[in-house]
This record gives C-alpha cells, structure tokens and sequence, in this order.
C-alpha cells in the first residue's frame, strides 16, 4: 500500500518529472506551507515505488561529479494517484486534505468537483454539529471560567468551518466554471 508520501512522490511527478533534490525542494516549498515530510524519507520511498513500478527513473548528468536520477511516473502510478484522490474522505486529517487539493490536477474537473463537494459536505456537518453546542450565553457577561473559555473555543471552531465550506466553494466555482467552458470550447484532439 502506497502512503501518503509516496501518493504525494507521485502527484509531483505527475506534475513534471523531477530529481530526488527537486522533490525534496518541491516538499519544501510550496507544499511544506502545510504538509511536510523528511529529506530521509523521499530516496526510500522513491526507490520503493519504483519497485512497485510505480514511477521510474533515467539517468541525467548531475551538477556535481556524479550522475543523477530524473523520475517521471507511470501509467501504473498515474491509477494508484488517481485512485487515492477519488478515496478522499473527510475523515482524514486537514492537513492530508490540502494535501489532497493541492494534487486535484491529476483528476478530470468532474471528478475534482465530486472530492470537494465531499469535503465540504463534512465541513457542512461539523459546522452544524458545532452550531448545536452554541448558546445564546453572551460569554463577555460571565464568570472568568470554564463555560467563557469552552464558548471562545467553540466560536473558533465555528469561524473555522465556515472558512472552510467558503474556501470548498470558491473551489467549486472555479471548476465548473472550468468545466462549462470546457464544454463550450472543447480541447483541440492530438495530432
């Protein structure tokens, strides 16, 4: 079973064929800003999904004295990517799921469409899980204690599901705005 760094491996390669230190780069920055992974765990997990014939290398010179390695992935780990993406789940942490976003480019718009909507659909619930817990207590009138801190936490949680659902949505609309125009002026066939 390929983990999460190894779908992540992929996804990059997917984008553009890469070195090692590209990708380790690459997990730096822009994905470090929220997902991150060790310099020491990207060689292995190259190696393994290479094996897996997941992804596969050439050989390139390098900068250096010795020659390098430029990875591009597979048909085979094109499915295992596209697999993973269309198993979104809510489930898994937020993190993983910008993780996730962030590698919708290997899906059609459709199908991107369908993972968001499932993530927003679970921010739709945990914001309403949360509104049930609030009370119309004004928390600047009460006693210094549990129930002011409990209302504070609670209204951050609130504030954050709803920046979420916004955030799925201003997604949404650009991918079907993406997929009408996609209709209207379809794609030139390969010569």
């Amino acid at each position: 079973m390929t983990s999460t760094l190894g779908h992540t491996l992929l996804g990059l390669l997917a984008a553009r064929p890469s070195t090692g230190y590209d990708l380790a780069r690459r997990l730096r920055r822009p994905v470090g800003y929220f997902w991150s992974a060790g310099h020491s765990q990207i060689y292995p997990e190259l190696a393994r999904l290479e094996g897996d014939g997941l992804l596969r290398h050439s050989v390139v010179a390098g900068a250096g004295p010795r020659d390098t390695k430029r990875y591009r992935v597979t048909a085979a780990g094109r499915r295992a990517l596209r697999a993973w993406l269309l198993a979104t789940t809510p489930d898994v942490d937020e993190r993983e799921i910008l993780l996730r976003v962030y590698l919708l480019f290997a899906l059609s718009p459709a199908e991107a469409v369908a993972v968001v909507e499932a993530v927003r659909e679970h921010h739709r619930r945990t914001l309403a899980e949360f509104l049930t817990h609030r009370t119309d207590d004004d928390a600047a009138t009460q006693e210094w204690g549990p129930d002011v801190t409990s209302r504070t936490t609670l209204e951050w949680g609130i504030t954050f599901e709803e920046g979420r659902i916004r955030w799925c949505e201003g997604i949404l609309a650009d991918l079907r705005r993406r997929l009408a125009e996609s209709l209207v002026n379809p794609p030139s066939p390969p010569r």
